[in-house]
Formats: structure tokens, sequence, C-alpha cells
């Protein structure tokens, strides 16, 4: 780290999300004199520069709070504000896209630092179960579902607490309780919120999210026998698990070893998942197994499948279809395609329609960002005005059926002149090891 200059306290910019990087700065920073934090950064998900870290959030050494610029203002912000340090603050990066920020980051005069777990977990007082992968969209939704019934069944009291989304009213957001479908509402959650939560409220679970999660602990454990930690993107968990499962995609093989923080995920994992393993290339499930056995020999390796379903096989038959996949696995993910993609090849469609040529406003931007989308519309909502873009695409795209694999329901969301069915896909387990061997630990 940094030494303290002769000056005063380290200055210093939070590189971030809206995520990792409150949290960073709330367990290492928020009442540390030595360090000053005068900006963070925002990447990854649109609209979140120009908005602020409010001052009932950031403490009393902040009492106007700490401004948040676009990344793209990194190098301008350490010049003139004369920064000593940068922290990188969020998650599913390649090593090279980090790199590239170091040296962004070196040259402009400033020190490039990444906080370890031991600095940022936060211990809980009941056991925790935290779900985690290599990358995003390898299955986290679908195991953490799983995990939950699996403890339910076994009579324990299970709260989710999920990695942060905050992309409205910070303050507001502080701490976050969902039980029923009227609090997506109540928080006015975008649709990646409502993707997250939602198959856990369905269930009967409560979910914890926001924006301080040391406050958020403090609140759920006092509801729960067991915490189910339910990440996002390939960030390690924040609070310290007892049993920690990761999941790896044998279809981007390699990735394991590629992409930061997910490779720390992958070594400190008491379990490793190989999810979708029944529709894979053997060869690629080989190079998946021997990097696990290289990086961390003593994990237990599970299979597993996410087999797709549809209330009527039938309605897409023959039909020309949109597809409509999970936002963040085909975007930062870099997914091609997803469950919806698997569902309408598995089900007999005709063909996947091209919605690049009718995508409205945010979403052109979207497609012209990620090229490698081709035949599916990603579902992206992190603002009204966006939801109202995905809905004005839909309606504009020429098709006979929308099949719709994000995990919220649309239909409550939007309006569109279309018949849409859901795909549901759901954790299996293939042979032994199974998952209650893993989760032995927090039964007991």
């Amino acid at each position: 780290m940094k030494r303290r200059r002769t000056r005063g306290a380290v200055r210093v910019i939070i590189m971030g999300a809206a995520g990792r990087d409150f949290h960073n700065f709330n367990v290492c920073f928020r009442h540390r004199a030595e360090y000053r934090v005068v900006a963070f950064t925002a990447a990854q998900i649109p609209t979140i520069e120009g908005r602020g870290y409010p001052a009932e959030l950031a403490g009393e050494l902040y009492p106007k709070g700490i401004p948040i610029y676009s990344e793209s203002d990194l190098v301008s912000l350490i010049r003139s504000e004369s920064v000593d340090l940068v922290v990188f603050s969020y998650s599913d990066v390649s090593y090279a896209d980090l790199m590239h920020h170091e040296a962004e980051v070196s040259a402009a005069g400033a020190d490039f630092m990444m906080l370890g777990v031991a600095h940022t977990q936060l211990e809980a007082k009941v056991p925790v179960v935290s779900v985690g992968a290599v990358r995003t969209g390898c299955g986290k939704s679908q195991t953490t579902r799983k995990i939950c019934d699996i403890l339910a069944q076994k009579g324990k009291i299970v709260v989710v607490v999920r990695h942060p989304m905050p992309y409205g009213d910070l303050a507001r957001q502080r701490a976050q309780r969902f039980a029923i479908r009227e609090d997506f509402d109540h928080y006015n959650c975008t649709i990646e919120e409502r993707e997250e939560y939602e198959p856990h409220i369905e269930r009967g679970f409560v979910v914890y999210a926001g924006v301080d999660y040391g406050e958020i602990l403090s609140q759920a454990q006092e509801e729960a026998d067991i915490l189910v930690w339910d990440g996002g993107n390939n960030d390690t968990p924040f609070f310290k698990p007892t049993v920690h499962i990761v999941l790896v995609d044998p279809h981007r093989p390699g990735h394991e070893l590629r992409y930061y923080p997910g490779e720390t995920n992958m070594r400190l994992a008491d379990a490793v998942i190989i999810n979708k393993v029944d529709t894979v290339d053997p060869r690629n499930l080989d190079r998946v197994r021997d990097n696990i056995r290289c990086v961390n020999p003593k994990a237990v390796v599970i299979c597993a499948a996410s087999p797709v379903s549809v209330e009527d096989p039938s309605l897409i038959s023959g039909k020309r279809v949109l597809v409509i996949e999970d936002g963040p696995t085909v975007t930062h993910g870099e997914m091609p395609y997803g469950a919806g993609v698997v569902a309408a090849q598995k089900f007999g469609a005709k063909e996947l329609v091209d919605a690049r040529p009718f995508a409205v406003g945010s979403l052109r931007e979207t497609f012209e960002r990620y090229p490698h989308l081709e035949k599916v519309l990603p579902a992206v909502g992190y603002s009204t005005e966006q939801v109202e873009e995905l809905e004005a695409t839909i309606n504009a795209t020429a098709c006979d059926l929308v099949v719709s694999a994000t995990p919220v329901d649309l239909s409550r969301l939007i309006t569109i002149g279309k018949r849409m069915i859901r795909v549901r896909y759901e954790y299996q387990g293939i042979g032994h090891p199974t998952l209650e061997d893993v989760l032995a630990p927090v039964l007991q």
C-alpha cells in the first residue's frame, strides 16, 4: 500500500461498478482518516456515473459525500486530484484488461491495488454457504435456488443475501429486505435486480441486498439459521463462508484461469461445480477438470446440468422466434447465447430472429458494444427508460413468438403485442459427490 505522504492523507480513487466498490470503501476506508477517498469511478453499468455516494453512507469524514465519475475520466482525475492510490473494485474482468488499467494508472502517477478477501469479508454468527463462479453466466442462480431448497427441506431457516445491484437511490437502498413482490416496486427495482430476487421470493425465501453489507449482515443473521450468499458476476463473497461453492463453465474452457477474480474464487472453493456437462464437448470438460486440479486439488468436484423447460414446447416448433436472454450473461459475460437459444433449438424453432435492425435507443449501443450478440436480445433494464426501450424493440421486431429466458416475468413489466413464453432452467446434479455431500458441514 502507498506510504502516507507528509502532506496529509493518502488520496484514493476507487474504481467500481456500483457494488464491490462501495463495499470496499465501507469496510476498509470509511472511518480511516489516514486515507481520503476523493472519487469513485463507474464502469459496466450505464447511468451510474454522475451520482454521488451520499454523506449518510460515507460517514463523518465525508460530510458532502463522494462523487462518482465515468471510468473514462480516471486519468484526468488522478492528475487533477493529486491521487496517490487507485483501488480496483469490480469483477469479471480479463487479466489483460486488468493490467491495461494498471498501466494507465501507473503512467498517470498513482499506485494500483486490489484488496484481498481477508480484508473485505465480514464474519457472520451463523453458518454461511456462498455461491460464486469463475465467470458471469455459469449457473449460480439455479445452483443457489437448489441449495436453498435442500437446506429448507432439512428444516433450516434460510435467508438469501444477494451481491449488490444498487442502481437507484443509494441512501434508500442501504439495507433492503425483499419478502413479497410488492417490495420490488417499493424499491423501484431494475430488471436485473428482479431477475435475481424474484425466483427466491417465489420459493418463499427472504432476500437481503443493498449497499451497506455490515448493516445487511446484522439484520439478516437475526432471522436465519443459515445465510446463503448469492454471488454476482465472478466476485468473491462479502461474508466469510463456512462452505464456498464455485461454478465453472466448460463452454468457456480456460476462462477459469484468465478472469479476475474468478481464479481467486476457484482457488478458495471447497467445492467446484462443472455445470452444463450434458451439452459440452468432452475435450473441453477434460480441460476444465485439469485446470481445477492444477490450482485447487483439494476441492470436491461436482458435475451438473441445467436442463431447460417451457410450458408448451409445441408453441416453438416451426416458429420464427425472438430470444430474450439474461442480460449480464450475454453482455459482459461474453456468452453468444443462453438458455433461451438452447430451448428454441431443442423445441424446433424455424428461425432465430435478429433484433439488431429493430433496436431502440440504448439497446442499439448495447449491440454495438457487444458485437457477438447476433440472434439474441439481452434483457437490459437498468432504468425506466431502458425498460421502455426493451418493450419498443420487442414490439418492433418481426417474429412469430417471443422466447424469454430471463429469470424475471417480463409480462409484469412490459406490454407487447406478441405471444411470449418463459424458459425455465433448474439445477440437476449428475452422479456423485452431490450438493448434499458438500453441505454436510452446515447441516450438522
